[in-house]
């Protein structure tokens, strides 16, 4: 019934493979995001226009079918089907629906901004530092920093930043490589952000999929278990590469 439905609502042809493609083939070549995301939803457009006219008349209500398109972008967008799954699976909110997300996530980068313009994030994450006697609990406070600022400042993109640049000069010092803060930051920023609902990894994923944080985070075992094996690692010495560190006197 599904797939009945699909065929007579959509103009189904392996030319539309050309959208994702092309997307993926500018992502891997490192375009800028900006100009991924504009081309491919020109592309997306283009091809609305050239294999799905009936559709973008129906959307549009009567309209033209750039009018049907511009609709697709930002508003909501629903179309009847045979099947009441294929109808719900296709219903989307277009830019306009994720309004709610972008200003929570702005107000998240403005009040982690503040609090690290203001030195109170400096001042609280040097209390990490204090604990740093070797390697495992050099790491562990590189661990704990970064949790605690994905909590403060509600952005992964500043704690990422922050976590470097604070404990940069002490790994150098103490002869450590920079990919051992690098794989550490990552354990302990990237992959927990999603699991905090105020930040804006976790705002986005609660939003757009519509499940809560907290009913999602039990589940998340890589990311839940990423920063214990991070201290783990550091503990038994696995893969720690030490550079003698010269000290004139």
């Amino acid at each position: 019934e599904f797939t009945a439905a699909l065929d007579a609502k959509f103009n189904i042809t392996p030319w539309l493979l050309a959208v994702p493609v092309i997307t993926g083939i500018l992502i891997a070549r490192r375009v800028p995001s900006v100009i991924t995301l504009f081309l491919s939803t020109l592309l997306a457009g283009i091809f609305a226009f050239i294999f799905q006219p009936g559709l973008l008349n129906e959307i549009a209500e009567g309209g033209n079918m750039f009018k049907g398109i511009m609709m697709t972008f930002y508003g909501s967008t629903s179309l009847q089907t045979d099947s009441d799954m294929l109808t719900e699976l296709i219903a989307t909110r277009g830019m306009a629906g994720m309004m709610n997300t972008i200003w929570l996530i702005i107000c998240a980068m403005c009040f982690g901004g503040a609090m690290t313009a203001s030195g109170m994030l400096g001042s609280i994450t040097s209390l990490f530092v204090r604990f740093m006697k070797n390697t495992a609990s050099m790491v562990a406070s590189t661990v704990c920093s970064g949790l605690f600022l994905n909590l403060a400042t509600a952005d992964q993109y500043i704690s990422i930043i922050l976590t470097g640049n604070m404990f940069s000069n002490v790994y150098a010092k103490k002869g450590y490589e920079s990919r051992l803060l690098s794989r550490t930051t990552e354990d302990a920023v990237t992959v927990t952000s999603p699991l905090i609902p105020w930040n804006t990894c976790g705002m986005t994923q609660a939003t757009i999929l519509s499940v809560p944080t907290l009913t999602y985070l039990p589940y998340c075992f890589f990311n839940l278990i990423s920063p214990v094996m991070s201290i783990f690692i550091a503990a038994i010495g696995y893969k720690i590469i030490k550079k003698p560190v010269n000290n004139p006197e």
